[in-house]
């Protein structure tokens, strides 16, 4: 368990991006609130752009990028924006929903699993985040930490 952690915490640390190919359909989910376990469905943000990022609290990276995504909450959620934040902790909600309680997460934080990972490519890096436009496609990949710069020129593409 500690050589997959100490595996994946490394390529947590990988910094790069790509771009995806344009067009593809969001996979839908539908995922337990780290908060409260209620259920939330991909539907639920029909018509939206999103950011999705895979994240894990035990990942710095991934905790270095909450503040932007806070940030970008802010600035676009009157858009028709929503970062949509998605753990892959196995620890459970309870790790996750002291995170988003101490860092005062903004954005939803829903617990992924298995089926969300792989529906998304499978997800190995973190965090690996997805940029997706208001017709529910995947526009842009970004697996690593992505600069504020970039994330904030991307979003203001896709509104």
């Amino acid at each position: 368990m500690k050589t997959i952690k100490t595996l994946v915490l490394g390529l947590c640390l990988l910094a790069w991006t790509s771009q995806a190919r344009g067009g593809v359909d969001m996979p839908a989910f539908s995922l337990p609130a780290a908060i409260d376990g209620s259920m939330v469905a991909s539907e639920h943000y029909r018509g939206k752009a999103m950011l999705i990022t895979f994240f894990a609290t035990w990942c710095p990276p991934c905790l270095q990028e909450i503040p932007t995504l806070k940030e970008l909450q802010v600035k676009f959620q009157q858009q028709g924006f929503s970062v949509v934040a998605l753990a892959v902790d196995e620890g459970g909600s309870d790790v996750v929903a002291r995170l988003v309680r101490q860092a005062h997460i903004n954005y939803p934080v829903l617990m992924a699993n298995r089926t969300t990972t792989r529906d998304f490519g499978n997800v190995v890096a973190l965090p690996t985040s997805f940029l997706v436009n208001k017709n529910g496609q995947v526009v842009k990949k970004y697996p690593g930490y992505a600069a504020r710069g970039l994330l904030e020129r991307d979003i203001e593409s896709v509104l």
